[in-house]
């Protein structure tokens, strides 16, 4: 099956607008991926253009959508044509889709650069009494994945561990390092030297009215080396980690040794 890149230009102040009238903006926040999902899941169907990734800045008139996608600009213009409503396509114009296909034929061994935004998470295996926040961490809630390595949890709630008390504490990048080796394992293996955390907040998701979490949202690049080219084409089209609907987990290739745009 051929995988295509696809950009959307996508015009925010009519976004914007869109996200209000459709009630997607909560007690004043706006969680841009939730919002992006319904979008191109009206115009395009369910997953069509999975993962994704939303370059934007907050004066920026027009943000810039990439998504792979199992067809081209050119079908997906004649989906969207179909079913768009008039107010989505103010928010993306689909006469203004391009596309490439996307190579799949990497070789074993083959250095690759890559950019990445995750949501790095871990779920709790059972309820937790969080001492700290003083509330209930139910089984399945997802916690930062560098804070369940700072932490461990006892009868007396979250605590450091004896790791964490000595001077080799993990830092926030190798957590992530980690947990993002675990995500592309069989497939490529990271260069240590390359990898960085180019960017780091909390920010909150939502996924309906009234339900919204805080976690950890990251920008991670570097290098890593093909180890196995068929299961690396598939992670590479299925995104890595949670929330590969709502504009998380998009593997964005790059020649190795160059820094990625700031967009």
């Amino acid at each position: 099956m051929s995988t295509f890149l696809i950009h959307a230009p996508i015009e925010m102040r009519a976004f914007n607008k869109w996200a209000g009238q459709r009630g997607l903006v909560w007690r004043g926040d706006l969680d841009e991926g939730f919002a992006l999902h319904i979008l191109l899941s009206e115009m395009f169907g369910q997953g069509a253009f999975k993962p994704f990734r939303m370059f934007s800045g907050q004066r920026r008139v027009t943000g810039s959508l990439y998504a792979y996608a199992d067809y081209d600009h050119e079908k997906a213009t004649s989906v969207a044509e179909i079913s768009g409503l008039p107010d989505s396509v103010e928010v993306l114009d689909p006469r203004n889709l391009r596309s490439k296909p996307l190579r799949t034929e990497f070789a074993d061994g083959q250095r690759l650069g890559f950019d990445v935004r995750v949501r790095p998470v871990r779920r709790l295996r059972h309820d937790v009494e969080d001492s700290q926040s003083r509330r209930l961490l139910r089984k399945g809630a997802e916690i930062d994945a560098h804070r369940s390595e700072l932490l461990s949890y006892d009868s007396e709630g979250w605590k450091l561990t004896e790791e964490s008390k000595r001077s080799k504490t993990p830092s926030r990048e190798s957590s992530y390092f980690k947990w993002l080796t675990e995500r592309l394992a069989g497939s490529a293996e990271i260069c240590p030297n390359t990898f960085r955390v180019a960017s780091f907040s909390r920010t909150r998701i939502a996924r309906g009215r009234g339900r919204a979490s805080e976690g950890p949202d990251a920008v991670l690049n570097g290098n890593f080396i093909v180890s196995d080219p068929m299961k690396f084409t598939q992670c590479l089209r299925d995104g890595v980690g949670r929330h590969k609907s709502y504009g998380y987990g998009m593997l964005l290739l790059r020649p190795p040794g160059t820094r990625p745009f700031n967009r």
